[in-house]
């Protein structure tokens, strides 16, 4: 199977209509398994890390209700799992705006900056909601090891650069996980560009308690830890 059709078997999940996942629009949200991140404060590790124990959505069962109730929605959201993980993510996307002609608005821990650049470049997503998890020096903690301080300042310096150049397709949110404290959140928030605000969100645990324990030998390992 190639890279491009594979990405299919990655949509995973679907919420047909949400008030609060893109603020001000009213979107459905589709899910796409698999992530490069283990963190250990993930609530969703199953579509993270195990999609295979989530039921297939189809290609066709997406462009179908997209047919049907895209007249109601005001945009569709992308997460995860982590969406610029995803081989074909591209092909999917180029799907969603064909059927729909929604905007679409992606979530994503930005780790692989280049893919949303690409993504941006082909005006294939209009918004992009990025996950600042913490001061780069916590960042192992916070990925279960699967990103080094290093490689967080790297990646997020040119996802910051791509918001300045774009103001209007970013936002920026932080989950704040019981490691983290009042300064790093302020720490946090001191790195990114003039004019953006970081969203402050509040922190679900987990629905198992060794989820991470049950995941860490899945851990994805890429050249973006190095």
């Amino acid at each position: 199977m190639s890279n491009i059709s594979s990405g299919w078997t990655h949509l995973r999940g679907i919420e047909p209509l949400s008030l609060c996942d893109w603020p001000g629009r009213t979107s459905c949200v589709f899910f796409l398994g698999g992530c490069n991140l283990s963190c250990p404060t993930c609530h969703n590790f199953d579509m993270a890390w195990n999609m295979e124990n989530l039921p297939l959505l189809s290609r066709r069962d997406m462009t179908t209700f997209l047919r049907d109730r895209a007249r109601w929605l005001d945009g569709v959201t992308i997460t995860g799992g982590e969406p610029t993980a995803v081989p074909g993510l591209g092909e999917i996307l180029h799907e969603i705006r064909r059927i729909s002609g929604l905007p679409i608005k992606m979530d994503s821990n930005g780790m692989l900056p280049d893919v949303l650049e690409d993504i941006l470049r082909q005006k294939l997503a209009d918004v992009f909601a990025i996950d600042v998890k913490g001061p780069y020096e916590k960042y192992p903690a916070l990925t279960g090891r699967a990103v080094t301080a290093e490689a967080a300042r790297r990646n997020l310096e040119r996802v910051f650069a791509l918001a300045e150049a774009n103001p209007q397709a970013f936002y920026f949110r932080l989950t704040k996980v019981p490691i983290l404290t009042d300064e790093d959140v302020e720490t946090a928030k001191g790195y990114l560009p003039d004019g953006f605000e970081l969203t402050i969100q509040n922190y679900i645990p987990p629905r198992r308690e060794h989820a991470h324990a049950d995941n860490e030998a899945r851990r994805p390992v890429g050249n973006m830890v190095d």
